[in-house]
């Protein structure tokens, strides 16, 4: 029975926003209660019943995860450490076959830039790690590094974007594990593959990463044929970047598993490289004035049923946004739009609330307090429609939110309020628009609205694309905006389209 060592650390850090993320932002779970997730569907959950499958002896350390936020206090990073090198410990002693992470890949801490580098290299350093397998998966978005492919041996991406195949991509990395083991015949050395990285010279911001397009669409497709006609290969990740981290390696850049030469892998990763270059402007996508698009919902809304959809990236909860930007909002009050709904997260706005009475009508300060670039909290006279808890049950099972959360989510303590044409969920924690049963929970009925704003980019589309008449994106004030000529950058590695035309 082979023995693996599993742990997880998942946080999407965004460095642009103000404050900081703790160690009381993290659900943390040690030892048997990472064992609860078995047969859910997080990432987790996929890698646990492969191992079943295959007959391993799991051995749980650590898992710690966050919603994506601000940077990560120093002393998340510690405690993390300190918890999987007690755990394991013992058995790294006693012998263990492999480790198996469950990442991120974007996480970034006051001390660390490459805060999945930095515990790599703390984990090779421990007695009896030093030539272990380190398989495992990771997201999309992350920023991989050079110190992250140096210390491990096969880590998968996600795939997909929306996110519907994290689950999916550990099953596969562990089957990845188990073919190692199971193609060398007995006396036999196991060939150990080891990872390849490098950077593409670009940042592309989340609304250029959707993987129904290009240059997603065409750099997975290459990515797929690689893995196909190389048989040394394990894994072609094309790691698609978290832009709104400022870390010296935050852009596009390619990861391979191989058990072949570095200069073959080499001649891949210029390939992959190669064609991300030529597509570079497909990827860097900008949004339309809110005013305009909110206009357009308008006239779009006579033409098809359904209702219009309008994201707002700039306030993107899934890239760490604070989720309580008022831009959309006062857009959809300028405008009077009708029969619109739109999620805003704001605890004091909801506790604000507690004691009035169903129906009643009263002012009410909404929103606009997560970022300075927002305008500000916006004054509403509401009608208090409903209150609830806030917890639902996840409608689909295999979308990023699911990848993230396992099968359910709990929003906080929520309100339902109503100005004039406009539905405003009031929840007290940030929810990643990516599930509908966040409204059927609150009494709201996705498909009946006219128009639907959502704090996103991407990942809402497997939800929202099977109900919406048309989608549409905005360019609002906030944090998450798809300029990324307008962020702040320092460390990141120049030149890099777009911040520079040639990189």
């Amino acid at each position: 029975m082979k023995r693996i060592l599993l742990a997880g650390l998942f946080h999407e850090t965004h460095t642009f926003v103000e404050g900081t993320t703790s160690l009381r932002d993290f659900h943390v779970g040690l030892s048997d209660e990472l064992l609860a997730c078995r047969g859910d569907a997080s990432p987790l959950g996929g890698m646990l019943e492969a191992a079943e499958r295959f007959g391993w002896e799991i051995i749980p350390t650590v898992d710690m995860r966050a919603a994506p936020s601000g940077m990560v206090e120093c002393e998340v990073v510690e405690e993390w450490w300190r918890e999987f090198s007690k755990r394991a410990a013992g058995p790294l002693k006693e012998g263990v076959d492999a480790i198996y992470l469950v990442l991120h890949g974007a996480m970034v801490s006051q001390s660390y830039d490459d805060v999945e580098g930095e515990l790599l290299e703390r984990i090779r350093s421990l007695a009896g790690a030093e030539k272990l397998p380190v398989f495992g998966v990771f997201d999309l978005h992350a920023n991989f590094t050079a110190r992250m492919a140096r210390h491990s041996n096969c880590l998968v991406a996600y795939r997909e974007n929306p996110h519907t195949d994290g689950r999916e991509m550990a099953v596969h990395a562990a089957e990845q594990l188990a073919a190692m083991w199971s193609s060398t015949s007995v006396g036999d050395r196991v060939s150990i593959p080891r990872m390849n990285w490098k950077h593409s010279g670009i940042m592309w911001p989340p609304t250029g990463t959707g993987t129904a397009a290009a240059p997603m669409r065409e750099l997975e497709a290459m990515a797929r044929e690689l893995e196909a006609s190389h048989p040394e290969v394990l894994a072609v990740n094309v790691v698609a970047g978290f832009s709104f981290a400022d870390t010296p390696d935050t852009g596009v850049s390619f990861a391979i598993s191989t058990t072949g030469s570095e200069d073959a892998a080499g001649k891949l990763l210029d390939d992959l490289c190669a064609l991300a270059w030529q597509l570079r402007h497909e990827g860097n996508a900008t949004d339309k004035p809110v005013d305009k698009v909110v206009n357009q919902a308008g006239e779009a809304r006579t033409e098809k049923s359904g209702p219009v959809v309008i994201a707002e990236p700039s306030d993107n909860i899934g890239g760490g946004a604070p989720g309580d930007g008022t831009g959309l909002l006062r857009a959809f009050v300028k405008h009077h739009i009708a029969n619109a709904a739109i999620c805003i997260n704001d605890p004091d706005a909801v506790r604000a609330l507690q004691h009035n009475a169903i129906g009643s009508r009263t002012p009410l300060s909404i929103g606009g307090k997560g970022s300075k670039l927002d305008e500000g909290p916006l004054a509403l006279d509401v009608t208090l429609v409903s209150r609830g808890d806030g917890y639902f049950d996840l409608e689909d099972k295999q979308s990023h939110l699911a990848s993230m959360c396992g099968d359910a989510f709990d929003m906080g303590p929520c309100a339902v309020v109503r100005h004039e044409g406009i539905t405003i969920l009031l929840t007290s924690t940030k929810t990643p628009p990516f599930d509908l049963g966040q409204w059927r929970s609150q009494g709201i009925e996705p498909e009946k609205m006219s128009v639907i704003g959502v704090k996103a980019a991407v990942a809402h589309r497997r939800a929202y694309d099977k109900i919406a008449s048309q989608m549409l994106w905005a360019d609002t004030p906030g944090p998450c905006r798809s300029d990324l000529r307008k962020l702040p950058f320092k460390k990141v590695r120049r030149p890099v389209f777009p911040l520079e035309e040639q990189a």
